[in-house]
């Protein structure tokens, strides 16, 4: 009663027009590769260099540098040892924080 057709959908005898071997393969993998060269260039070197400067910064740290840590929380270094920096804090000399060296965000402008 029914009566359908199928078609085959093969390319033509000997590969007429499909690439192959090593020049195929390049092809297919010519976007990934396109890919990663932008994500280098936009995401990986920028984020690796930022993180160098930063950990320049962290080596340079001395005492008396006005400071900002990653809390929001200005200081000024007081006392400076290989993991930790003590800051101090507000208006009297008598407040003062322990904080992580790598919890500096940065150097304050002059204030």
């Amino acid at each position: 009663m029914f009566t359908e057709t199928a078609f085959a959908m093969a390319g033509a005898p000997g590969g007429g027009g499909e690439q192959q071997g090593i020049g195929g393969m390049l092809t297919s993998f010519l976007p990934l590769i396109l890919i990663f060269v932008i994500f280098y260039f936009l995401l990986i070197r920028p984020q690796s260099k930022k993180a160098k400067e930063h950990k320049q910064l962290l080596d340079n740290l001395k005492k008396g540098d006005k400071v900002m840590t990653t809390g929001g929380v200005y200081g000024v270094i007081e006392d400076i040892d290989a993991n930790a920096v003590v800051l101090k804090v507000g208006i009297k000399d008598d407040v003062k924080i322990k904080v992580n060296r790598s919890y500096i965000a940065g150097l304050r402008d002059g204030e």
